[in-house]
């Protein structure tokens, strides 16, 4: 039985020591529990133990957690995008944190002018130069930054990526680094880095939000 209490109360420790190793307040680091796979129980064990935000991959699974959870906290959408998906993910989600090129930069202002509002949305950034992931490549995104800028309905409030799988966390530590300084370098706030095998380096790198997992709900089927 996964005590998942137990388990977010250890992540949060973990997040303020890091937080004060590196000058910075516990408070400024948004903990995201990423609950893909994890059944509403231990969602809502959560919720009750004080998580402040959920994160999903798939608008799919997202829709009948909500069904069954409503909206105590604000949801994330942590996983890729398909572009036919997108207008439930403006009515589902929070925050966009995978926006990943610029057709569904287009698709998403186009779906938010249709309802007269705007969508926040993280830019992703494919720091290692994977073939397997997505996003922009680290040379392209001031050019990609400019062309999202002017979309209307799209509030661009920072970066996110995943780096490559690292045999300890110190490894990912380069990875952090290039998206804090590419975040420094374009004026954005919001840096969404580190999951659960990582999440102390990114904090002491500038992560403004964690997006945490196992840590928190165990291990996935």
């Amino acid at each position: 039985m996964v005590d998942v209490r137990a388990n977010l109360e250890r992540v949060r420790e973990r997040i303020a020591r890091a937080a004060e190793r590196a000058g910075r307040r516990p408070d400024d680091v948004l903990l995201v529990g990423v609950s893909k796979t994890v059944d509403v129980e231990r969602i809502r064990a959560a919720i009750a133990a004080g998580l402040p935000a959920l994160g999903e991959n798939r608008v799919q699974e997202a829709r009948a957690k909500i069904a069954h959870l409503g909206r105590p906290v604000p949801w994330h959408l942590v996983g890729h995008l398909q572009t036919n998906k997108v207008r439930d993910a403006i009515e589902l989600f929070d925050l966009i944190q995978s926006l990943d090129r610029l057709e569904l930069g287009r698709e998403l202002d186009r779906r938010a002018r249709a309802r007269g509002r705007r969508v926040a949305a993280l830019v992703q950034v494919n720091v290692a130069g994977e073939a397997t992931k997505g996003g922009f490549a680290p040379e392209a995104l001031g050019e990609a930054l400019e062309a999202l800028g002017r979309l209307d309905h799209v509030e661009v409030r920072g970066l996110m990526a995943i780096p490559p799988p690292v045999a300890r966390a110190e490894d990912a530590r380069p990875w952090f680094r290039t998206l804090a300084a590419l975040a420094k370098r374009y004026g954005l706030g919001e840096l969404s880095m580190g999951m659960s095998a990582d999440f102390e380096v990114a904090v002491e790198e500038g992560a403004t939000i964690v997006r945490i997992g196992t840590a928190i709900f165990g291990p996935r089927p």
